[in-house]
């Protein structure tokens, strides 16, 4: 047992770990939703670029997830990465739809992972939760709905073209 381990629940660890792996799925999907908007025959860069980061940022949700585990004295236990739903994403609304959904369940596993540490009475996961993770998650959740309103007002084709150069400035 690591010596800086103290009211650290092996249920709270197992949880982290949980997280651990969707904040890592998450960031698979966003990377292929980026990789599937840089191809030659879709070339909406401005979706690349938007992905790629929501990929960049959802990876670095996971590491600070291992920090905080190591911090604590628990074990990092890393599973596998379930590969994403779809190789094809479709329009640009349908991914930021996508988008969505997949920010609300991340967002509400973290409130899960809130709600257990507070149960194990556990101040420092809980603080831990709400600091680095909810408010970025609320406003995550409130860009991606602002992008599907705009996307059904300009439409498929020329529009989502359009909107991509917007995305990209």
């Amino acid at each position: 047992m690591a010596q800086c381990r103290q009211n650290y629940h092996e249920e709270c660890e197992a949880a982290v770990n949980k997280q651990i792996n969707l904040e890592l799925y998450s960031s698979y999907v966003y990377l292929s939703m980026a990789l599937h908007y840089d191809r030659d025959d879709i070339s909406l860069g401005g979706a690349c670029k938007f992905f790629k980061k929501s990929s960049d940022e959802e990876r670095e949700h996971a590491e600070k997830l291992m920090k905080f585990q190591n911090k604590r004295g628990g074990r990092i236990v890393l599973q596998d990465v379930k590969k994403p739903q779809k190789d094809e994403w479709g329009t640009l609304l349908q991914a930021f739809e996508t988008a969505l959904d997949l920010e609300k369940l991340v967002n509400q596993a973290l409130l899960d992972l809130h709600e257990l540490a507070s149960k194990h009475g556990d101040s420092h996961m809980s603080d831990f939760i709400e600091e680095t993770f909810l408010c970025e998650q609320v406003e995550s959740m409130k860009e991606i709905s602002d992008h599907i309103t705009n996307l059904k007002r300009v439409g498929p084709g020329l529009g989502e073209y359009t909107y991509c150069k917007d995305l990209s400035s």
